[in-house]
């Protein structure tokens, strides 16, 4: 039998993303068939640095071009790069989330091993209509946003199913319909594909904050909870400039969640 920790660590910290899925691909073969031991005490190695670094160039965010309207290929394709960017990051927030967390049930880890899979689908989406469109996943810069707060919640299961999984995956609901709505406005017959894609991704992320917003409440959060968690990470926003309302009272959040959010303000001086 395989030991199921260590294999993963591999895959989790492979450079290259074909080497990546294709070892996931293997991996979650494997879990499906139930051949894998369990050592939870063994030590969870670091995060260093993200495994995209090799061949994606990392910018502060206000340094990342985003076109206002998907009039030209480069465009859409900037487009696109930026959301199988988050794709990829979050087949690593996935695998970390499997990885870095022991002595759960079961359940907890089937949940993100499924999670993973989703996103490498997602990822391939994209990935292929970058293609298409005569690019590649690298081309453009990118953030490293998701990587950190990855880094930052790597000792808490609460802070890291609350801030990453139900609070900054959630800001992907947010955004699709008007990132679907800008597809639309595009002459180029390539826009059927991407928004095929975009309510694929939408569908799928509604469960992945719901498994978010699940583990969250297993660690048993008081009524506070997720206040304080915006009031320690104010540094990262948390909400799309309209709250896609629907999309995440299906993924779990509770109306009184959503007006607090509706309402917070990260800056105490506004």
């Amino acid at each position: 039998m395989k030991e199921f920790f260590s294999s993963l660590e591999a895959i989790l910290f492979e450079p290259f993303p074909a080497r990546k899925i294709a070892g996931f691909k293997a991996f979650y073969d494997d879990f499906l068939h139930a051949r894998f031991d369990f050592c939870h005490d063994a030590n969870a190695k670091p995060q260093l640095s993200p495994s995209y670094s090799g061949f994606c160039q990392i910018v502060h965010p206000t340094k990342i071009s985003r076109p206002k309207a998907p009039s030209s290929p480069q465009n859409i394709a900037k487009i696109i790069h930026s959301i199988a960017h988050i794709e990829y990051s979050a087949i690593d927030l996935a695998l970390d989330a499997t990885y870095r967390f022991r002595h759960l049930p079961l359940r907890y880890y089937q949940d993100w091993l499924e999670v993973a899979s989703e996103e490498i689908k997602h990822f391939c989406l994209l990935q292929s209509i970058l293609e298409e469109l005569g690019f590649a996943y690298g081309d453009f810069f990118v953030h490293n946003n998701l990587f950190e707060a990855m880094v930052l919640t790597q000792s808490s299961l609460r802070e890291r199913m609350g801030l990453v999984h139900r609070g900054l995956e959630a800001m992907g609901l947010d955004a699709n319909p008007f990132v679907t709505q800008k597809i639309q406005n595009t002459p180029h017959p390539i826009k059927t594909k991407i928004t095929e894609a975009l309510e694929i991704i939408l569908i799928d992320e509604i469960s992945h904050v719901s498994k978010g917003d699940t583990w969250w409440r297993y660690t048993q959060p008081d009524k506070n909870a997720f206040i304080n968690l915006l009031r320690k990470f104010n540094n990262f926003n948390l909400k799309g400039k309209i709250i896609n309302t629907q999309a995440r009272l299906q993924a779990g959040f509770t109306p009184s969640e959503l007006e607090m959010l509706g309402t917070w303000n990260p800056d105490p001086t506004k």
